[in-house]
């Protein structure tokens, strides 16, 4: 086994608040417990099990102390992803924004900094809790009483792999099957620790397939008693995702049918609560990860590191000089929607809800401020508070906890997020149909059968811009840009503009993206290709590493579309 990477899991590092400066390796206060240490344990299996989910949020994994607010999690995974493109623009990219890093595209994403150690960290922590229960408890005879346990850590070992390789790949499966991707690491002990090369996509797609497979066997009959665990559904969605990733069209639409079974999709009205909107389990939601009270990124820190603080924009003690807290309600670090996207969502849509329109920029009194906001909230004042500008505000993911929540953190930000969702797996059906000879018809109408259910008035063909990589089909861009409304703010956005090999665009008329990070690529961003950290690299010496990410220098020429 790679000792390197599963030291890494254990260890933090410290790095300043504007998360530019080195790196620094010291002893954790919180960790990995080894498999060896918890099979000892009188509730043994139980205890490693209960790891398996239990690190995804909750708990400071990487920096082993409460300061650090973008260090929440398997959620935080997801910002720091769907930053590096177009559809988010952030208040700013100063040190203030914990996510700045991702959107500059900075060289603090090399990997002697900080925000190149924080995922590989995490991932691998993750992956080493995986194999602590599959060492302990898989091999060939898998006692039945330990099926679930070990069809868990399957299901979630290939998650993880499987985004590993779409963060951490420069090439697609489906341009370049020898590509690299990351070290594999299992439960098996490596021949040579110290020579331990990157997977290719064919070994990677052909090993998490195989662990998906496993996990299908053992999960067959598991009957979750919530979302926050992976069960047979689970498993055929990331198959889906999978075979979406390597163009196995006939694959892809067998998976993701099979994953939609028992759920349906969010109506309008569910899309846009006020009250649940985002934050609570409903029958769309497939698995999902669930902050509480007792958790350290809820109790400490007065909540700021977790995703509340950086997502939830609905949250103020109106009045009270100690105020509440959290960036995106009180600190004045929102994020919003990419006014172009914004603005090709028509006005029947209900997910155009789930942003504040451009009009409230140029509100001339609080009064009519607050009759444009009401089309987003109940409560326009606490919307209001504090907010550095409002046009493409984002609203979709609300507090929980009525109205107590709205007025206190503890309460508000004891949320459930989403990790996949059976709109995902329509939309992979739809692709997947579509991109299989002689059935597009087919595909387009499964897409417009989906888009109705946000949009009465859709009409294919009105969102098809080709921009980026324009070798990519207009049924294809079609599908694209339903993704990118649709999930938006929920870590998928990065994949989609890999495996399409776009560009991104930020630069044009009446842009909301920052100042100085106004660009527009023609291909894939080479930043979108994570680092390794120098860690893993140097003690490993077959381990390859990605560029440091160079980014443009000042805003490109403006687009127009």
């Amino acid at each position: 086994m790679n000792k390197n990477i599963l030291a890494l899991a254990t260890a933090a590092l410290v790095v300043s608040t504007s998360m530019t400066s080195c790196i620094e390796e010291y002893e954790p206060s919180k960790g990995y417990a080894s498999g060896d240490q918890v099979a000892q344990a009188p509730t043994a299996y139980e205890s490693l099990v209960s790891g398996l989910t239990s690190t995804l949020t909750g708990t400071f994994i990487y920096s082993g102390d409460d300061y650090d607010a973008d260090d929440f999690g398997y959620p935080s995974m997801m910002i720091k992803r769907d930053m590096m493109g177009q559809d988010i623009a952030p208040t700013d990219a100063s040190g203030s924004e914990w996510f700045a890093t991702q959107y500059t595209a900075s060289v603090a994403l090399g990997p002697q900094y900080g925000a190149c150690q924080m995922p590989w960290t995490y991932y691998y922590g993750w992956i080493k809790s995986c194999n602590n229960v599959l060492k302990s408890y898989g091999g060939e005879n898998v006692s039945e009483n330990h099926y679930t346990g070990v069809g868990m850590a399957y299901a979630l070992r290939a998650m993880y792999y499987l985004d590993l390789v779409r963060t951490y790949g420069a090439e697609t499966y489906a341009k370049n099957k020898q590509a690299e991707t990351v070290p594999m690491v299992t439960e098996v002990d490596a021949a040579d620790i110290t020579k331990n090369p990157r997977m290719t996509n064919e070994a990677a797609f052909a090993f998490i397939l195989s662990d998906l497979d496993q996990a299908e066997k053992y999960l067959a009959n598991y009957q979750r008693s919530d979302k926050t665990t992976p069960d047979l559904s689970v498993v055929y969605g990331l198959k889906a995702r999978a075979y979406l990733t390597m163009e196995d069209w006939p694959n892809a639409e067998k998976y993701a049918k099979l994953a939609m079974t028992g759920y349906s999709v969010m109506t309008g009205a569910q899309y846009t609560d006020y009250e649940t909107g985002f934050n609570t389990p409903n029958d769309a939601w497939m698995f999902c990860v669930q902050y509480k009270a007792t958790d350290d990124n809820i109790k400490l820190n007065d909540a700021d590191s977790s995703w509340g603080s950086k997502m939830i924009t609905e949250n103020a003690k109106l009045d009270n000089p100690d105020g509440c807290c959290g960036y995106a309600a009180n600190y004045g670090y929102p994020l919003f929607i990419d006014r172009h996207l914004y603005e090709t969502i028509p006005a029947t849509d209900c997910r155009k809800k789930c942003f504040v329109d451009f009009s409230a920029d140029d509100a001339a009194s609080e009064e009519e401020l607050y009759s444009i906001l009401s089309t987003n909230t109940q409560n326009p004042e606490l919307l209001a508070y504090n907010k550095p500008k409002f046009g493409g505000l984002e609203v979709k993911f609300r507090s929980t906890g009525g109205s107590q929540g709205r007025y206190d953190q503890y309460v508000g930000f004891c949320v459930a997020v989403p990790l996949m969702r059976v709109e995902e797996m329509k939309l992979i059906e739809a692709e997947a149909v579509g991109m299989q000879s002689g059935r597009q018809a087919e595909g387009i109408s499964l897409l417009t059968a989906f888009a109705k259910q946000r949009d009465a008035s859709y009409e294919y063909g009105k969102h098809n811009e080709a921009y980026g990589n324009t070798a990519t089909s207009a049924f294809q861009n079609e599908i694209w840009w339903q993704r990118r409304v649709e999930f938006w703010g929920e870590g998928l956005s990065m994949y989609d503009i890999k495996r399409l090999q776009k560009g991104i665009i930020r630069s044009y008329e009446g842009t909301n993206h920052v100042d100085g990070y106004q660009w527009n690529t023609t291909t894939t961003p080479d930043w979108m290709n994570w680092c390794i950290t120098n860690g893993e690299c140097n003690y490993n010496t077959a381990c390859t590493n990605n560029p440091t990410p160079s980014a443009p220098s000042g805003n490109s020429q403006k687009f127009v579309w």
